[in-house]
């Protein structure tokens, strides 16, 4: 991985990323921390995997706290901005990565509880640690952000539908970030060559990938996806709220 931020250009900077502990969240984390942030590396169940993490970010000269929490659970989730609250005094960016819904065994309502539910819960808890000219990126895929207008493949469709929702029930919330000085950004991306999505899709419905590949020349691998996060939580902040990674041309209007 090369340098993606500017060496330096976030120091004095606190980052938080959901699900850092791996693939998009943990290449997005390592990129704030080459250029100087104080991160925080978030996991669900991954604790040896975050930890070992933050041991490679605290080698670069930053400080890295590690807080497992789940999203779904208000009160992990005050547990979480309690330490950070007081390990970083405050929140310059917020990165809203963790997302699911296709693991076996979940109830019926659980992608809609983690990609929409849990999303707005983790702002409204940062809220009052983040500061003026802070800012949040919520991460989401072109399956999801074009779902009303495109339709996608039946398994994923479930998930898509719930990010879609959760990224409206975030954009209602412009009016009141911008008063406060917090700049917003949506990131969407194709499919994510090397991803668990992409791999349990591939094994739900095998030749998706080649197929999306084919049809849109390039797909992006983990580490580039991760860049073009950590650019948008640094790079002005798009006029509709919106980065597209990867080619949109097979997609309609978002409608």
């Amino acid at each position: 991985m090369s340098q993606i931020l500017a060496p330096g250009s976030l120091s004095g900077r606190r980052a938080l990323v959901t699900g850092s502990s791996r693939g998009i969240g943990a290449d997005t984390i390592r990129y704030f921390a080459e250029a100087g942030a104080d991160v925080v590396v978030n996991f669900r169940n991954k604790a040896p995997r975050a930890e070992k993490l933050a041991g490679e970010l605290r080698g670069l000269g930053v400080r890295a706290l590690v807080q497992g929490a789940d999203l779904t659970d208000p009160a992990s989730l005050a547990t979480m901005m309690d330490a950070i609250r007081e390990e970083f005094g405050g929140l310059d960016i917020l990165v809203l990565n963790a997302s699911g819904g296709m693991e076996a065994g979940m109830e019926e309502d659980y992608a809609l509880k983690l990609n929409r539910d849990a999303q707005l819960a983790v702002l409204d808890a940062a809220l009052p640690v983040l500061g003026e000219g802070a800012r949040v990126v919520f991460v989401t895929s072109h399956q999801a952000h074009f779902i009303r207008t495109t339709p996608t493949m039946p398994e994923y469709e479930g998930v898509a539908l719930s990010k879609r929702a959760g990224e409206d029930a975030l954009r209602e919330r412009i009016p009141e970030l911008e008063e406060r000085g917090i700049g917003f950004t949506v990131v969407s991306g194709d499919m994510i060559e090397g991803t668990v999505t992409a791999t349990l899709l591939n094994r739900l419905n095998p030749g998706a990938i080649e197929e999306r590949r084919e049809q849109a020349g390039k797909l992006y691998n983990v580490s580039e996806f991760a860049a073009e996060v950590a650019r948008a939580a640094v790079e002005p902040v798009p006029a509709d709220h919106t980065r597209l990674v990867g080619d949109t041309t097979s997609f309609g209007s978002e409608g």
